[in-house]
């Protein structure tokens, strides 16, 4: 690969029903990036007003992880089962602790009512060790929460965790930087480099890296230890993500751990019903899938 890229991750269409996402993280070849397990661009989709219920995303659970919802465009309905029930919006982050475990729903209700575009990333980040069964939380961060700041042509919002000196308010569990960035053509930005995993993926535009060029829908993964440098050739959306690694994790279906038996536990209790479902969203739910469904998997 070349010197300072270690992989280029092209994102894969997964159909979720009614609509699609580019699926980004897990990769065969690179699993996780510092804490972040899992990776999808979600749109730009259209939805015109009526759409069915179908397309929502029913209640379902997780364990391990934190869930990070953030929209460049459109609306979602977030419920849960520790209570919340709030709509997220452009530049807005929705930060959900699953640990020992929780059940959520996202619906698109603005769209069924008036039709919306939804443009957005989901991102899950992996618990540390200690974390892994801490009791389950919900925040939601507005736009004017969130730090931002422009130079040289770059404009920042930092979503969570520390970059450039500047701490996000996002509580989060171990060290890690994620971070939306709009780029002017010809501007110049740079990963922190005080952390060991880095990757860029690239929204929308163009920008060169490592002396090639790359667009929509690629993640650039970047060596230990490089200057990790980005240069915008035409106007360019990108986000940027990494952390410290948390050591291994399986993943199976909508859970993440470090035991292969705490996996097999959430699923049976998701079977028997032992998961309490959202407080204002219970009347259906997501079954764990019929088909007996492949080992989890192995730790990277």
């Amino acid at each position: 690969m070349m010197s300072t890229l270690d992989l280029v991750i092209a994102q894969r269409r997964r159909d979720l029903g009614g609509f699609e996402v580019g699926r980004v993280l897990p990769y065969p070849q690179r699993r996780m990036v510092g804490p972040f397990i899992f990776f999808d661009h979600l749109g730009p989709e259209t939805f015109p007003a009526g759409i069915a219920k179908s397309v929502d995303v029913r209640p379902h659970p997780h364990i391990g992880l934190s869930t990070v919802t953030y929209l460049f465009d459109g609306e979602i309905m977030h419920r849960d089962s520790v209570g919340s029930e709030v709509s997220i919006r452009p530049g807005e982050v929705n930060w959900m602790v699953a640990g020992r475990g929780i059940t959520h729903s996202e619906r698109f209700e603005k769209a069924r009512a008036h039709g919306d575009t939804v443009h957005g990333i989901q991102s899950w980040v992996a618990l540390p060790g200690g974390d892994e069964e801490t009791d389950p939380d919900f925040a939601h961060y507005g736009r004017n929460d969130l730090p931002t700041f422009e130079d040289g042509g770059v404009w920042t919002r930092l979503l969570a965790g520390e970059a450039f000196g500047i701490k996000s308010p996002v509580k989060t569990h171990s060290p890690l930087f994620y971070l939306h960035w709009t780029l002017a053509a010809g501007a110049t930005a740079q990963l922190p480099a005080t952390y060991s995993e880095r990757a860029a993926y690239v929204i929308s535009g163009m920008v060169e890296a490592a002396g090639h060029s790359f667009g929509p829908g690629q993640m650039l993964v970047f060596a230990k230890g490089v200057d990790a440098v980005l240069k915008a050739t035409v106007p360019t959306v990108v986000m940027a993500l990494g952390g410290e690694s948390v050591g291994e994790r399986y993943i199976d279906w909508n859970f993440v751990s470090s035991s292969q038996d705490r996996i097999a536990q959430a699923k049976a209790d998701w079977r028997a019903g032992r998961l309490k479902l959202p407080d204002f969203d219970n009347a259906e739910f997501i079954p764990l899938p019929a088909n007996p469904p492949p080992p989890p998997t192995p730790p990277m």
